[in-house]
């Protein structure tokens, strides 16, 4: 199971990653929940596909370095993929602090297939407590 959710959010970041929108609505169950970094929330692959389309149309948008940080069952036909993110912004070579987030996927299993239910990318600014922004950030840069 963890390997086939492991590679449901691979979908879903590499999908990201190449700024293709129906890649990533793809990987969503029919009602499915995205809530973006600025809190946008997205239900269904129609409205999460009608939201990113203009968004890599019109903006570049920074791709993902993550690093999964735990995948756990939730049952037969659940789990819970907990990640830590970074972005490289366009034009640069390294990790832009402000932009780290935890994400966490819910992953389903129907009819023989894992679907995305719940995909969540929350800021991670740990306000008050630079040093773990910086902690985060170098584990990511580790990935470089």
């Amino acid at each position: 199971m963890n390997t086939e959710v492991q590679n449901l959010y691979n979908k879903l970041i590499d999908a990201w990653n190449r700024r293709d929108a129906k890649g990533m609505s793809d990987q969503f169950a029919d009602q499915g929940v995205q809530i973006g970094f600025d809190g946008s929330k997205l239900i269904g692959k129609e409205e999460i596909l009608a939201h990113l389309t203009p968004i890599f149309l019109d903006h570049p948008t920074a791709p993902f370095i993550t690093k999964v940080k735990e995948i756990r069952s939730l049952g037969m036909d659940a789990a819970i993929l907990y990640a830590i993110a970074g972005m490289i912004p366009p034009g640069k070579s390294d990790i832009e602090p402000a932009v780290n987030a935890h994400q966490t996927l819910v992953a389903v299993k129907k009819n023989n297939s894992w679907q995305v239910e719940l995909f969540q990318n929350t800021p991670a600014q740990f306000h008050g407590r630079p040093e773990l922004v910086e902690e985060m950030t170098e584990e990511l840069r580790q990935l470089l």
